[in-house]
């Protein structure tokens, strides 16, 4: 019997030294390379996302059987990739890290299979996936090998998609075809100085096209935050992020089958929001900013943006009235007069379209003069690309409120989830202008002879502009005819917008019968 627990003992010691090498990585020299740079390791990222002691790790032990190259003196255990699964604030998420210290974090076959396999695991136990990338793209040496490990990460993703959250967090380079997976992901986070994405390099774009440019001027967080809107988030450091990414699933349900977790609150439900009064310019074309509406009206005053730096002439966030969780759409005065253009139509879409997916209801705060002219933005598809807010919209099956606050003007105010595209309730303040267009345009387009010809065009134009709005866009016309289900005082707002959620908290809504929809690209 003592030999046997010998044997035992022995075999386990073994284990347990094999799974700490393991975990401190090929060469302390690596660590420290890694630290210097200001980037952490996959195990202490892990441990920062996940609660203390929660992390389930899957095939630490597996190895690449790759050979040639010299790959088969170097078979370092978990092949350059960290996987399994854990808890934040108690809730299952599925995770994989890159080890940026084991062949740089690219990616070969048994590394892409270990993927898989967490993914796999993700989508059946309906828990989010967060993937902590850092890695240098294929493993060349592994040749199509690699590339088909990444086809079966797309497809998952894919597969994934409005069926569970999926958070990519950039902490490192990611280059090629790997920047596929994040754009094809709910939310990308990155860090400035040390992550960058890009498909070609700066050494291929200046041998291609001659421009020369710097890896972080390519790719880097604030490019991607602000110009591409490839990333949602950028913060300064890897803990901020992460606890950043921490924060976002608190507030995400875990699968589309579930609701969004909800909280108590000391923030009272008929609370008066008296402030609106005067944060809100009656004159239409006057700014203010709109997430200072936003603050006013939800929980505390707090609120997730989404996007914050990237088309901000409309906001997206995520934040909780009475507790639950809802998505608020808002055009911002204050950043292009809040008109709708390409990029926010854009930004606004995809937003509606996750809330939808995954039973968040929509909060519509409208303020919008219309849509962009230009030249540029026809000649690059405002059409198309506009049509996708209203897609999105159409196709929302959630809850939907829509409130105009000022000015509603002709196809944009359709598009802001009007009570003719299908909104659950369309409500107003006593300020608000819903037309065709402004009345000095109206004006001028309606009357246009009569002033050419008059022998006063200014007073005539005055008068007129003056008729049109007393007749078709006095505050209450629009709920004359229906199509404003009630025009309400701003300081009962945050309480009429609960109890209307409250009431549409059971809705059920199907679609059509269908494979699937094809929105406008």
């Amino acid at each position: 019997m003592s030999a046997a627990q010998g044997t035992v003992r022995s075999r386990t010691d073994e284990l347990n030294g094999i799974k700490d090498s393991a975990r401190s990585g090929p060469d302390p020299a690596a660590t420290a390379r890694q630290h210097a740079k200001g980037k952490l390791t996959a195990h202490e990222r892990i441990d920062l996302l996940l609660d203390k002691g929660s992390f389930s790790e899957v095939e630490p032990l597996r190895r690449h059987r790759a050979t040639g190259f010299g790959l088969e003196d170097r078979r370092p255990y978990s092949d350059g990739v960290i996987t399994g699964w854990g808890t934040v604030e108690g809730r299952t998420v599925f995770v994989y890290a890159h080890d940026f210290r084991i062949f740089g974090g690219a990616l070969g076959e048994a590394h892409a299979t270990k993927i898989h396999k967490i993914m796999d695991m993700a989508i059946s136990a309906g828990a989010p996936l967060v993937s902590l990338n850092d890695g240098a793209g294929a493993r060349i040496q592994e040749g199509v090998s690699a590339l088909a490990g990444y086809g079966g990460i797309f497809q998952r993703n894919t597969r994934a998609s409005g069926v569970i959250p999926q958070i990519s967090v950039m902490l490192g380079p990611c280059a090629g075809g790997a920047a596929y997976s994040p754009a094809l992901t709910d939310f990308v986070f990155m860090v400035r100085e040390t992550s960058q994405m890009f498909i070609t390099g700066p050494d291929v774009v200046k041998a291609v096209t001659g421009e020369e440019i710097t890896q972080n001027g390519l790719g880097g967080a604030d490019v991607h935050a602000e110009t591409s809107g490839v990333a949602h988030f950028a913060y300064d450091d890897e803990e901020t992020c992460i606890a950043e990414v921490r924060y976002l699933i608190g507030m995400l349900p875990s699968n589309n089958r579930e609701q969004a977790p909800a909280v108590g609150g000391s923030d009272p439900a008929d609370r008066l929001t008296e402030a609106l009064l005067d944060l809100v310019p009656a004159g239409p074309g006057q700014a203010y900013d709109i997430r200072d509406v936003i603050e006013e009206i939800v929980d505390d005053g707090e609120s997730f943006e989404v996007h914050a730096a990237w088309a901000p002439n409309i906001v997206c966030a995520l934040t909780r009235l009475d507790g639950h969780v809802v998505g608020v759409v808002a055009n911002q005065p204050a950043a292009m007069a809040g008109v709708l253009d390409i990029e926010a139509s854009e930004k606004g879409a995809r937003f509606v379209q996750f809330c939808d997916a995954f039973n968040i209801p929509l909060v519509t705060l409208v303020d919008v003069p219309g849509f962009l002219p230009g030249v540029d933005q026809e000649h690059n598809g405002v059409i198309r690309r506009g049509a996708k807010l209203l897609y999105a919209y159409c196709n929302a099956t959630v809850p939907r409120i829509s409130l105009v606050l000022r000015k509603a003007y002709g196809g944009a105010y359709i598009v802001m989830d009007s009570r003719s595209i299908g909104t659950d309730l369309a409500l107003a303040w006593p300020t608000n202008e819903i037309a065709v267009m402004g009345a000095e345009g109206a004006a001028n387009v309606v009357f246009r002879r009569e002033i050419a010809a008059a022998d006063d065009p200014g007073a005539v134009r005055d008068q007129r502009i003056a008729e049109y709005r007393s007749e078709l866009m006095h505050p209450y016309y629009a709920a004359e005819r229906g199509l404003i289900d009630d025009v309400i005082d701003p300081r009962t707002t945050r309480a009429v917008l609960i109890r209307s959620l409250a009431m549409l908290r059971a809705k059920h809504a199907d679609l059509p019968v269908r494979k699937h929809g094809n929105p406008p690209q």
